[in-house]
């Protein structure tokens, strides 16, 4: 019974009709949440400093392909190549965002889970003007920027942007990044922090200084976007 549901999961119907249920799912949140932005010029300020590295806290990812309002927002999403990820490759795509699959996680099993491939892939798609999105954390470890971001930014010359988007009516799960399941027919906010650039010689004493900043900017983010919808307990780290 076991192997008749794991491979159900992983056969490529259901996974392509997770994807599609999950997109229209995200859309109908989109559509019948009223957001607001902070800054109010926030697209104003980051048009120019486009293509950009788009960073924001894992579990809380799920409507930021929304994060786009423009067809010249050209942008490309890490996934995993877990069976997981598949689905919301799917979704991503569904919803107008290319992927780039590989792992951010610069540890030990970095190139078993195509870590080497992925970073390079994502430095071209920056090359090439297209936006990259990713979550900050290090795999497992809730609200920790990872190393592999900082190198991103470093390698590719172009700024992190930090942001958080979230809900006013969410179900949270109890996981390991604490899984934020958006609702429909609430209020939403967007809330970006400064851009955070990494310079090409930037020694290791600079990089972990700027990972902790931009750990600090998430948790700002996170902190700010929950205020603004009403539920400031709601912030995490």
């Amino acid at each position: 019974m076991k192997r008749f549901l794991r491979d159900l999961l992983r056969s490529s119907w259901l996974q392509r009709a997770l994807g599609v249920l999950a997109a229209e799912y995200l859309r109908l949140v989109w559509m019948t949440n009223k957001f607001s932005y902070e800054p109010a010029d926030v697209y104003d300020k980051v048009e120019p400093v486009m293509p950009a590295i788009l960073a924001f806290w894992h579990g809380q990812h799920f409507i930021t392909p929304f994060i786009k309002t423009k067809k010249s927002h050209r942008a490309k999403v890490l996934i995993s190549r877990h069976r997981d990820g598949e689905f919301n490759a799917i979704a991503a795509e569904r919803l107008g965002i290319g992927t780039i699959r590989g792992s951010g996680d610069h540890g030990g099993a970095f190139h078993r889970k195509g870590g080497v491939g992925a970073f390079r892939e994502m430095v071209q798609a920056l090359e090439q003007g297209w936006n990259v999105a990713t979550t900050a954390d290090v795999p497992k470890r809730a609200r920790v920027v990872g190393l592999g971001l900082i190198m991103l930014a470093r390698e590719s010359g172009r700024p992190i942007l930090p942001f958080a988007m979230v809900t006013s009516r969410f179900i949270r799960l109890k996981n390991w990044d604490s899984s934020t399941i958006n609702l429909p027919f609430g209020r939403g906010a967007v809330v970006g922090i400064d851009a955070v650039f990494v310079p090409p010689d930037a020694d290791a004493e600079t990089m972990e200084k700027l990972r902790q900043q931009v750990e600090t900017y998430l948790n700002e983010a996170t902190r700010r976007a929950y205020a603004a919808v009403g539920r400031p307990e709601a912030a995490l780290g």
